[in-house]
């Protein structure tokens, strides 16, 4: 396994994470206690989770993904082993603390206790914000993503947030914070307000990245970069479309898309038709198509690290063994060739 630093800070992640958002849904208990041992024995440091996994969200599944993870801290009492990561759910769910769920300075307290308690730790190492309370052009929205709010009320929110979370670091509950599915211009919003306030640095932002998903590119990346805020890519199988398991309108029992409760944006013919050109790159240099596109995700400059997610031990081996594969040039020439004849996909 490889670390890269986890922004400003003194922490050092996996460059694969292991996400975890299946379990309680798509994976007993049980099947996340394995998952996280065997990630633990091979490197793995950096574990992603979230109030509102398992997925697909509901009032049912809330919160389960925290308390299988805080059962497995109790059981193998080796807490101080992982970088542990979650995330407050932004506005919109209407089961979470009665659809009142802003993020603001309530919300955030009322969160990380129930994430605590669930967790069954003292202490959070990476606090994330789910979303902006101003929506985000993730999940499918990018067609209609249209910027319009109050920036100095944003920014009085941005501002209480901060001094929330500096709060909760004084009092050790949480140890850094970051952003997930952030513009480039909240991005830069909140590194200048924290910088001028003396307040705590976003260290991250996780933000949806995949061969067939580069809205990253170019702006966030060079934020990235050069203010020490680096992505945490997630859905680098682009929920495993990728592998070429849901082409022609498979729908394999039991798999992500095939139980979404929520509309697939992905599912396009030219998605499909980008798919088949990666798959047939892979078998041109004897990969294997998802170590590829793991590969390649791991290798780019901006990212901290690549989170994974499997439903079956095959799958997450696989994955993690991504981290020993260097794609040779011509693999990289045939993606940007693949890229700039599907050059935004959803």
């Amino acid at each position: 396994m490889r670390y890269r630093k986890l922004g400003r800070t003194n922490l050092k992640l996996s460059v694969i994470g292991l996400g975890t958002m299946t379990w309680g849904l798509q994976n007993t208990q049980a099947q996340g206690f394995e998952q996280m041992d065997y990630a633990l024995e091979h490197g793995i440091n950096f574990f992603d989770t979230a109030e509102m996994y398992a997925i697909p969200p509901s009032a049912e599944t809330f919160g389960t993904t925290e308390t299988i993870i805080g059962n497995w801290f109790a059981s193998r009492k080796n807490r101080d082993q992982v970088i542990l990561a979650s995330k407050i759910t932004g506005p919109g769910l209407s089961w979470v603390r009665d659809g009142k769920n802003t993020i603001d300075r309530k919300n955030i307290l009322q969160a990380v206790e129930g994430s605590l308690k669930r967790l069954q730790t003292d202490y959070i190492d990476l606090y994330q914000l789910h979303w902006p309370n101003r929506g985000s052009y993730h999940f499918g929205q990018i067609w209609d993503y249209a910027p319009k709010f109050d920036a100095q009320a944003e920014e009085e929110n941005f501002l209480e947030v901060l001094h929330t979370m500096q709060e909760l670091i004084n009092a050790g509950k949480i140890r850094h914070i970051g952003l997930s599915n952030e513009t480039a211009w909240g991005m830069m919003k909140w590194l200048q307000l924290a910088d001028k306030n003396s307040l705590p640095r976003m260290a991250s932002i996780q933000n949806e990245y995949s061969l067939l998903c580069r809205h990253f590119e170019p702006d966030l990346a060079e934020i990235a970069i050069h203010e020490d805020c680096g992505l945490l890519a997630w859905s680098p199988l682009c929920r495993g479309m990728l592998s070429g398991k849901y082409l022609n309108g498979a729908r394999p029992p039991g798999a992500r898309i095939t139980i979404e409760t929520r509309p697939e944006h992905r599912v396009l013919p030219q998605s499909d038709a980008a798919i088949k050109k990666y798959i047939a790159l892979a078998r041109e240099f004897d990969l294997d198509v998802c170590q590829m596109a793991l590969a390649f995700v791991n290798e780019r400059p901006f990212v901290t690290s690549t989170l994974i997610g499997a439903t079956n031990m095959q799958q997450l081996k696989s994955n993690i063994d991504s981290i020993s594969l260097k794609l040779p040039a011509e693999v990289y020439q045939g993606i940007d060739k693949i890229r700039r004849e599907f050059p935004m996909l959803y």
